[in-house]
């Protein structure tokens, strides 16, 4: 088994990189998304252990990506944490 893989779905580039150099400081493996659409391809492809979601973003918000993950968890076993903050 290799690393344990996240995704971080987010769009604000400094959120994005804050997440990453921890997690990957930490070991982790990551991957990013810039919005909701991006985010639920990716999960679907990569199928990441764990996805760091923002809740409001462009396309797509974080609530209906896990309306979709939650549709196909057949296919997806992973969990989902959902980030809200204030803007």
């Amino acid at each position: 088994m290799g690393p344990v893989k996240i995704l971080i779905v987010e769009d604000e580039p400094n959120m994005v990189a804050g997440l990453r150099d921890n997690f990957e400081f930490e070991g982790f493996q990551v991957i990013t998304a810039l919005d909701g659409v991006e985010g639920l391809e990716r999960a679907l492809k990569e199928s990441p252990n764990l996805i760091v979601l923002d809740v409001m973003m462009p396309r797509m918000s974080g609530l209906d990506v896990c309306k979709q993950l939650k549709a196909n968890a057949h296919r997806f076993p992973s969990s989902c944490l959902r980030r809200a903050g204030r803007r």
